[in-house]
């Protein structure tokens, strides 16, 4: 006698059949599934990885950033000073075994396409949490990496040694404060220094986007929400789209890198936001020009009255390796603030008289690198030879340094 065969029902008639058993409806049943995996999205924790113990080691030796090259052992950088690991070279197989968990979908499929990955990684290190904003790339045909160790602690002005003026730009209600340097300079870190004074005295909202997110905050007076491209919002122009609708009191949008991040911060400026970014630009004055190279020549002029009309001042940034016990590197800084001077010159595009504006107007705080770094000395932060490696104009450190003031000329 033979068996009549079951017939199986398809997977979704059994879901259906076990949400109908339930007292559920299958539209029950699939929200219930999308929370589950909307709570599973924001509460799965990172797992440990191989690569996590190079991480560990660099936050115990206090370096700043570690760096992997095929051929080479890991290297840490310590108060701005290269030193390998005690260990052999890392080879390729190792090398793809440490770095490609790392990257999620996202990131894997922006390495395959640029070559290139940033991203900010997490690492435990006895019970507390260590961020690093990782840059994955490649060279001559093979992986490496070079990761940046965020501190969890923001440091304040005193414990960053900045001039009293930065303290003061953080009392602007609208327009933009741009941070200017290199990779390394420090610029992310005298962000978050502000934002979190800002944080100490102010009833806001503060809202940063950021590719990655450096420094978390925490709230005190203000409310703060941090926004990472690629992981809470698309890109960069979708990010201040929201941002503006998001009733934010200060927005910072991170590094200006192109035409678009620029226009969308100078419009959210324009339209009553305090905005803070970073470039990569090395003085102050220069700064004016690097924006422009973002844009066709043809729309310089209307970029310039932008500049001219919405910025409260420029910080340029070096730092340099400190004589004082405890403190490994201190900053030098250019402060460019827009009085009417400096407006009138980037109006009438003499940007080549822009430093002659700075040292001009010391007394509205304005200062260019010679006196910073001539004010380090006299605060024993740093020494001579230090300052006159990286003077721009070493024979009027000199005359500073020996009380002489030059003279200004005209500029208008």
């Amino acid at each position: 006698m033979k068996t009549k065969k079951k017939e199986s029902k398809p997977a979704a008639e059994d879901n259906n059949a076990d949400a109908a058993s339930n007292g559920k409806t299958s539209h029950d049943q699939a929200q219930e599934d999308a929370v589950a995996r909307m709570v599973a999205k924001f509460t799965t924790k990172q797992e440990e990885q191989e690569v996590d113990k190079l991480f560990r080691a660099l936050v115990k030796l206090e370096g700043s950033d570690l760096h992997l090259k095929v051929g080479k052992p890991p290297i840490v950088r310590v108060n701005g000073t290269l030193k390998p690991l005690n260990r052999g070279p890392i080879e390729m197989e190792e090398m793809a075994r440490l770095l490609f968990p790392m990257m999620n979908e996202r990131n894997r499929k922006i390495f395959d396409e640029e070559g290139g990955a940033d991203f900010a990684y997490v690492v435990d290190v006895d019970g507390t949490s260590w961020r690093f904003r990782v840059n994955m790339l490649q060279q001559l045909g093979k992986i490496g990496l070079v990761a940046r160790r965020v501190n969890n602690h923001i440091p304040n002005f005193n414990g960053l040694y900045l001039p009293p003026t930065v303290e003061t730009l953080c009392h602007f209600d609208q327009g933009m404060i741009l941070l200017a340097g290199v990779t390394g300079s420090g610029k992310s870190t005298t962000i978050a220094s502000m934002l979190n004074y800002i944080n100490s005295v102010y009833y806001k909202h503060i809202l940063t986007l950021e590719d990655p997110i450096e420094f978390v905050f925490t709230d005190d007076k203000c409310l703060i929400n941090q926004r990472e491209v690629g992981i809470d919002v698309v890109d960069f122009g979708v990010g201040m789209k929201h941002a503006v609708r998001e009733d934010p009191d200060i927005i910072l949008v991170g590094e200006l890198r192109d035409e678009e991040t620029f226009m969308t911060a100078i419009h959210a400026a324009e339209t009553g936001h305090l905005v803070f970014g970073t470039i990569h630009a090395s003085t102050a004055p220069s700064t004016i020009g690097r924006i422009l190279d973002l844009f066709p020549e043809e729309l310089h002029g209307a970029i310039r009255n932008a500049i001219a009309m919405n910025m409260k001042a420029i910080v340029a940034q070096k730092l340099l390796k400190s004589i004082k016990p405890g403190v490994g590197r201190v900053p030098t800084c250019e402060i460019m603030t827009f009085n009417p001077t400096v407006k009138k010159l980037i109006l009438e595009e003499g940007d080549h008289k822009l430093s002659d504006a700075i040292r001009i107007g010391e007394e509205e705080g304005m200062q260019d690198f010679t006196k910073s770094l001539k004010d380090l000395i006299d605060d024993n932060l740093i020494d001579r030879p230090t300052a006159f490696q990286v003077a721009p104009n070493k024979e009027e450190l000199k005359m500073k340094l020996k009380g002489i003031n030059v003279s200004q000329p005209g500029i208008i």
